[in-house]
Formats: structure tokens, C-alpha cells, sequence
């Protein structure tokens, strides 16, 4: 009995993950608008792949959003950053859909929200239903579109996960209908030297590729002059219709004299594996020159499932003599190619362009932890922040640390410490470890101070200093004034800023009892909702207090009338 429950199981699993048994019909629209999208699935972000589709919301807030099938909200999130305000609906079909950047939710969901934030005194909740508690019917008014949380614009973030491994899967594999008649677009084409004697085309290092236009719509590539063992990489994007954005690709295949090499595709990936993205793509071309570049082939430290065949890692083995002839295609989810053909040669040329070495007094070997003492300050890192050995720059002087540069990714978190003994205690009560910018602005990080250290975890290189922070919050009213008449207004609305190291907590009380601000960090707006207590006196005595993340406070006071 126990053997078949579990195999019953696993096939369950298989029917979810499957590309052949996605469900196609099961499900309708999040909207009741043409999809046009802003971001596909799989798209490269930054330090992770994008997990689900942005659709296109007019360019405004407020849309009714639906369920796109029966069911009952498992998971309720609401957040300053990140998704924002954030819905999750469990299917019977093993399922879970996702909305997020919402605005506000249908009034059943949106008064339990506002019950769980008045009882937990904060605008930040996650929240776990219990099953059946919130249900919805296909079709039904689930929430508002909205531009909440790390949204950049308005529109509708919109996911299907598996219920049981919360594993993402392109919601374009179940028939939504999208508009994509466009082939990808093949911006630049490149060739990496990988073993210590290859050489391309006179280069021990990257080397991009010219590319001709063929009568066919296809590229070609000029001729590559190689020896040793090489891959490839492409600069490319995909566009759907009626939208200029340049998104992410579906799928990419590399094959070597008609035989497939490498091959990939964005059906789905784990949030685990989401990370690993900074193997799939040139880091170190991307922190340069701001753009990526995917490889054809596998880094060490790649475990991305998102492989569907390989050969020897996607790597060519060029041999003197030999003649080779390599075929790129990238896809979209319509059917829609774009092609390049690579002639390569093996010919064996001295190279004018040497692969330089940056050697230091600090190596990291990966797979091991690895602690330094820079006086002042210690680094330690994790066995495996790292995805490959590599010599590290590590700088100190007086307060300020340079830990390498931001050309290599750091997969793991490691901490960064500094000895404050020393220091006057005043200094310390204000202040923080900041990473400076480009510009040498200090940006506050989350600093833990115990006894005569100061520490951080991070998972970026760069330059670090310890800064103060001695000037508390700002507060001003947006829409109203002292003593003002609100009788008609709907919302009270004040702004909230901090010059350095960034707001911390605000709480507000309306004739002494606490009262809901929802915060949009983007705007500094922080906003209450009359609808949300009843005030039952015609003078309103609001108090706001504003603290930033060292501990400076700034308390706001006024009165208003209201009838």
C-alpha cells in the first residue's frame, strides 16, 4: 500500500512538471485586456531569473484582476519591496497561481488583510489562510493591478507554480494567449579560449565575432581560427507583438556538424537554482559593459536544470586541421528562430592578445572557507561563495576596507567585521557599515554591533567604510495642513525621507490609537485610508513618529477637523 501511495505520488509530480501534460485549457486570463508583456519568463535580472510574466497594464493602476480558476488563497504577502502587495490561489490541479504589484485586494480578501495589519500593528504581513477559509471561483475579482513593492511601472506580475515543490513554470506552456509573430534578436556574438592552450582567432581571451545578414534571415558568422577547447555566448533578446520591450529568450541550441551540443530552455527552474544565473551569463562582461552575454556551454559550479541535452559541457574540442561548423538557434514559445552559423577552422596562430592574470597576496580557493585578517577588519567567506579559484584583491587602510571589485559574483553571503575598539562611543551609538557606490556615497547595511565589533553579511564585493548617521528622519504632511477641515478626503497622506542610512520603522496613532500607513518607499509617501476607522470626534490629533535604521527619531504632530 505504502509503495503504491508513493509511486502514485511520484507520478503526481510528473504530471505537474512534464512539459507534454501542461494543462492548456484550465485556466483563463489573470485580465480582461489583450496580454502584451512587459517580461517573459526565465529573463535575465539581476542576480536571478525572472519568475513568472509582467503584463502590460495601460500604463495605469487599478484593473480588476480574477482568478484564473477555482480555488482558495494559500498565502497573503504584503511588503515595502519585493512583490509588493502579493496574492497566492491554490488549484485543486496541483497548481498555485501568483499575482503581485497589486494595489489593493477584492473587499472580501482586502478586510481580512487590513484585520491581520491592525492586529499585528504593521503594514507588513505574511499571512497562511487556513485551506477553504478565502475561496474563489474562476472568473471571480481577486484583487486591483497595481505598481506596489520593486515594481518599476504599472502592471501585473503573474506566476503558476506547482503547488507541491512551489517549483515556477512558464505561464505561457498553458495557452494564454499572447500576440508573437517576431523572431529573437541576435545583437553580438562571441568566442571564449577555456583550456590553457586554446587559442581564438589570435586572442587568449573573449573575442567578439562579426555577423552577416544572409538573404534568408539567418546570420553568418566570419571565419573563427581556433585550437583547444572553446565556447561560445550570445547577446540576445526576444520581443513579443505590439511591445518594444526586449525580454528573455525561451530556448537556445548549439550544434556542432549537425549534432546537438547544448541545448536549454525557461519551461521552469527552481528558486533554489535562481542564482545560478551568474554562470549562465559573462559577469564579468556584464559589470563592464552592462550587458549579458548567456554561454553555450557550462561553467564549473553551473547546476541549472535547465539543460535539456549536453555534450562535453557545450565545449568544442578544436584539433589542428580540423574543420568545424557551429549552429546557433534561439527560440521563442511560438515557433519563431533566430539562426547564426559559425564556420571554425583549426589553425593554430600565435596570440597577440594575452589573457592577463591579476595575481595577489590573497587566493580563494572555492570550495573551502576561506578567512582573512586585515588588521582593522576580517573577512570571512563561506566554503563555496565563490564558483570558481581565483586571486582576490583585499585593500585596507584606517576605516575603509576594498574587498575586490563587483567583476566576480558572490553566490553565498559572507561577513565582513570591524574592530571599533578605539573609537569614541558617541561615533559608535550613530553609526553603521556602508558599501560605497560609484560615487563614493555610503549605502547603510544592515550592521550587527556586539562589544567592540561591528559586522555585515553580504553577498557584494566592493569598498566598505564605517559612516554616521547623525541627522533623524524628515517628516511633512502631503495633502493637508494644521487645523485643516478633511471632511470630504478620502486618504491622509505625509512625506518620509532619511538622508543616509533609510527608514527603519514609522508608526502613527490617531487620537491615541494606532492606525494603518501604507508605505511606498518609491514615492516616500506614507498614506491612511479614512474608510479604515471611524473617528468619532469632529478634532483628530495625529502623531507620527519616523526612526532610521541607527536609532535617530523624529516624532510628527497635528491636528485636523473632520465631521
Amino acid at each position: 500500500m505504502k509503495k503504491s501511495l508513493i509511486l502514485l505520488c511520484l507520478l503526481s509530480v510528473q504530471h505537474i512538471l512534464g512539459q507534454e501534460n501542461y494543462p492548456r485549457d484550465a485556466f483563463r486570463s489573470p485580465l480582461d485586456i489583450p496580454l502584451i508583456l512587459a517580461g517573459t519568463f526565465g529573463e535575465l535580472r539581476s542576480n536571478h531569473f525572472h519568475s513568472g510574466i509582467d503584463i502590460k497594464t495601460q500604463q495605469r493602476q487599478g484593473l480588476p484582476v480574477y482568478a484564473i480558476a477555482d480555488g482558495t488563497v494559500s498565502r497573503i504577502k504584503v511588503s515595502h519591496w519585493g512583490y509588493g502587495k502579493a496574492l497566492y490561489i491554490a488549484h485543486p490541479n496541483g497548481y498555485t497561481s501568483v499575482y503581485a504589484h497589486l494595489q489593493k485586494f477584492s473587499p472580501e480578501i482586502e478586510a481580512f488583510v487590513k484585520e491581520t495589519q491592525y492586529r499585528n500593528r504593521s503594514y507588513e504581513i505574511e499571512v497562511f489562510p487556513e485551506y477553504g477559509q478565502l475561496r474563489v471561483s474562476k472568473d471571480s475579482l481577486v484583487a486591483y493591478s497595481g505598481n506596489t513593492g520593486g515594481s518599476s511601472g504599472p502592471h501585473l506580475h503573474f506566476e503558476i507554480r506547482s503547488s507541491l515543490t512551489e517549483r515556477p513554470t512558464n505561464p505561457l506552456l498553458y495557452g494564454l494567449d499572447v500576440r508573437d509573430a517576431t523572431n529573437p534578436t541576435l545583437e553580438a556574438l562571441y568566442a571564449y579560449p577555456l583550456s590553457r592552450d586554446a587559442v581564438v582567432n589570435q586572442s587568449e581571451d573573449r573575442v567578439q565575432l562579426s555577423l552577416t545578414r544572409q538573404d534568408d534571415g539567418s546570420y553568418l558568422a566570419s571565419e573563427v581560427a581556433a585550437i583547444g577547447t572553446i565556447g561560445f555566448g550570445v547577446a540576445a533578446y526576444d520581443r513579443q507583438d505590439l511591445a518594444a520591450n526586449q525580454n528573455g529568450l525561451y530556448e537556445l541550441e548549439q550544434k556542432v556538424n549537425g549534432r546537438v551540443t547544448a541545448a536549454f530552455d525557461f519551461d521552469s527552474f527552481s528558486f533554489g537554482e535562481t542564482r545560478l544565473i551568474n554562470t549562465l551569463i559573462d559577469y564579468e562582461y556584464l559589470s563592464k559593459y552592462r550587458r549579458r552575454i548567456q554561454r553555450c556551454y557550462k561553467l564549473n559550479g553551473n547546476d541549472l536544470s535547465i539543460y535539456k541535452q549536453l555534450e562535453n559541457d557545450g565545449k568544442l574540442s578544436v584539433l589542428q586541421g580540423m574543420n568545424y561548423t557551429v549552429e546557433i538557434t534561439l527560440k521563442d514559445l511560438a515557433g519563431n528562430t533566430s539562426r547564426v552559423v559559425i564556420p571554425v577552422v583549426g589553425r593554430r596562430e600565435i596570440p597577440q592578445e594575452k589573457k592577463e592574470v591579476q595575481k595577489t597576496d590573497h587566493y580563494i580557493s572555492a570550495g573551502k572557507p576561506n578567512n582573512f585578517d586585515l588588521g582593522k577588519a576580517r573577512v570571512f567567506f563561506p566554503a563555496n561563495t565563490f564558483y570558481e579559484d581565483f586571486y582576490i584583491d583585499l585593500q585596507s587602510s584606517n576605516d575603509t576596507i576594498t574587498v575586490h571589485n563587483n567583476s566576480v559574483p558572490a553566490h553565498k553571503n559572507f561577513t565582513l567585521t570591524f574592530d571599533t575598539q578605539g573609537y569614541d562611543e558617541e561615533f559608535l551609538k550613530t553609526a553603521f557599515i556602508a558599501r560605497l557606490d560609484e560615487r563614493l556615497r555610503p549605502d547603510y547595511m544592515k550592521t550587527y554591533k556586539r562589544g567592540n565589533t561591528f559586522s555585515t553579511r553580504t553577498r557584494s564585493l566592493g569598498t566598505y567604510t564605517l559612516a554616521r548617521d547623525t541627522v533623524p528622519p524628515t517628516i511633512r504632511p502631503k495633502n493637508f495642513k494644521s487645523k485643516q477641515w478633511l471632511t470630504n478626503y478620502r486618504y491622509l497622506s505625509l512625506l518620509i525621507s532619511d538622508d543616509l542610512s533609510g527608514i527603519a520603522s514609522y508608526e502613527a496613532t490617531l487620537n491615541g490609537e494606532w492606525i494603518l500607513m501604507e508605505y511606498e518607499p518609491k514615492n516616500n509617501t506614507i498614506t491612511y485610508n479614512f474608510d479604515d476607522k471611524i473617528l468619532d470626534k469632529k478634532q483628530c490629533d495625529l502623531k507620527v513618529v519616523v526612526t532610521d535604521n541607527v536609532g535617530n527619531s523624529t516624532t510628527f504632530t497635528s491636528s485636523f477637523f473632520r465631521s
